[in-house]
């Protein structure tokens, strides 16, 4: 399964997340939407951003699992 990119950001194994550039730092990066967990990515263009997004939302779910948490809760 591989990351899809589209107006509203990425999106993988039901996971959305935004899509920003620093022109400062000259970097794209985002974050996990709609959880309470704060998960973030960053790559130098948009194949390293979508690979760091995958990798995010992996270990995101490898962590739950460990943890035994509730994933993809949506906040309130």
């Amino acid at each position: 399964m591989t990351a899809v990119l589209d107006h509203d950001g990425l999106a993988y194994k039901g996971y959305v997340g935004s899509v920003g550039y620093s022109a400062e730092d000259g970097v794209f990066h985002g974050r996990l939407e709609s959880i309470r967990d704060l998960v973030t990515y960053e790559g130098t263009d948009a194949a390293s951003l979508r690979q760091a997004f995958e990798e995010a939302v992996d270990d995101y779910l490898a962590l739950c699992a460990e943890q035994a948490c509730k994933t993809g809760t949506q906040q309130s």
